[in-house]
């Protein structure tokens, strides 16, 4: 099993500007170096805590369909299910209809449940679904805690950069950065 993102979001939780007033910066001249770091703080909270949080499109990729006929998708929230697609033993793609499967978008995994059973196909990576997840298309749709968060990440992987070497990066998390995606968290029993 495989997850991939297929489409990257088209924003930031935290804009440039935000950053800059949070740091107390003025000028242009560090504004790309900034902007990587807000980018890679939010990519770090996704991976952390299992979230997509501008939206984004993805694509799961398995073997076959669980035993269970129920599949969890390890990203949230999951918006949309876009597509499933099995493929047949030569290699060929055929779509599932949408009316052999039925999408649960609410809970934590996402589930898809599948009524109907794609008939089997090639041994490997032979069921894909992709998804659209997100809390929304614009840094103001993702909740305020999690802006906090990336913002407060950036701001001090911004405050640490000149101290270390680029192999020794990231040094270290904040605390609160930790507190704060705690309740975010996948949890694994």
């Amino acid at each position: 099993m495989a997850l991939f993102r297929t489409v990257e979001p088209a924003a930031e939780p935290v804009t440039l500007a935000e950053a800059k007033a949070h740091l107390r910066l003025d000028g242009t001249a560090e504004d790309d170096l900034l902007a990587g770091l807000i980018r890679a703080a939010r990519e770090d909270l996704e991976r952390a805590a299992g979230l997509a949080l501008i939206d984004q499109h993805w694509r799961l990729t398995l073997d076959a369909v669980p035993r269970h006929d129920t599949l969890l998708i390890a990203r949230h929230p999951v918006r949309e299910i876009v597509a499933v697609t099995a493929y047949g033993s030569e290699g060929e793609a055929s779509l599932v209809p949408a009316d052999d499967y039925f999408a649960d978008l609410v809970s934590r995994p996402a589930r898809l449940h599948f009524a109907r059973r794609p008939p089997p196909g090639r041994c490997m990576n032979g069921l894909e679904v992709d998804f659209r997840a997100g809390f929304g298309e614009a840094g103001t749709d993702v909740p305020d805690l999690l802006r906090r968060a990336v913002l407060l990440l950036a701001a001090h992987w911004y405050e640490f950069r000149a101290g270390f070497g680029p192999d020794e990066q990231p040094v270290s998390y904040p605390p609160a950065y930790e507190r704060m995606i705690a309740t975010w968290r996948d949890r694994r029993l």
